[in-house]
């Protein structure tokens, strides 16, 4: 639907091999209380009202079977392209982010591993996208964290109180976007994450409250995790 802000795409990477949840399957297909992982993630931009569009990043190899077991199983209908990633993750989002509609205004780039965003989260990231060009949904750190030298000795310990543990998604005014990712490539520099290559062309990000129930799912324990957050939120 059109608002204000003009014309929303979300990218979903989905591209990783998942290597360290030592499986044969991808992980991305990994049920997680009765439902692909993968599809859980996209059913919560496809239910949302302020999502317009979703471009799916997956490997090469996996594309047909994205569509067939994914997309059509679940009538996934706002994944309007199925696009093949690239060697790094960077890469990869750069691939989605040159087939979203030409219309639109502002993009939401997120973990295909992170099934438990929601809708809030979503419309207060657009908000944020429309307000400072570039927001990153993120949660404060709750442990203390310790710097050490290249000997593992204790070199600093910074203040928590100004440390956040980065989520998706990061969302963006497209043209802030792919502009940094453009830059990106013609230096031949390769970033952490998207935030880092807007950070080097000189935006400010802004922070905003993730939830902590949105963890990436990563290795066996951690679906764990999901699989109790997963009966919590489907019963």
């Amino acid at each position: 639907m059109q608002k204000n802000g003009g014309f929303v795409s979300v990218i979903i990477v989905a591209a990783g091999s998942g290597t360290r949840m030592n499986m044969e399957k991808n992980k991305m297909y990994i049920d997680v209380y009765g439902k692909p992982l993968l599809a859980r993630t996209i059913q919560v931009f496809q239910d949302s009202n302020y999502i317009d569009e979703i471009i799916l990043v997956t490997g090469s190899g996996d594309i047909v079977f994205c569509k067939q077991h994914i997309i059509d199983m679940y009538d996934l209908d706002k994944v309007k392209k199925i696009v093949a990633g690239g060697k790094e993750r960077q890469n990869s989002v750069y691939n989605g982010l040159c087939e979203v509609c030409d219309k639109t205004g502002v993009v939401l780039i997120h973990d295909g591993a992170r099934p438990f965003i929601n809708d809030e989260i979503i419309k207060n990231s657009i908000d944020g996208a429309l307000s400072y060009g570039a927001v990153g949904v993120a949660v404060p750190v709750k442990d203390t964290i310790k710097i050490s030298d290249e000997e593992a000795y204790v070199r600093d310990t910074p203040d928590r109180k100004h440390l956040w543990a980065i989520q998706t998604p990061q969302s963006f005014k497209y043209d802030v976007i792919l502009n940094a990712h453009k830059k990106a490539i013609a230096d031949g520099f390769l970033g952490t994450d998207d935030a880092v290559l807007v950070e080097r062309m000189g935006y400010r990000m802004k922070l905003i409250m993730g939830s902590y129930n949105n963890i990436k799912i990563t290795t066996v324990e951690d679906l764990i995790f999901a699989n109790a957050i997963a009966e919590s939120m489907d019963s």
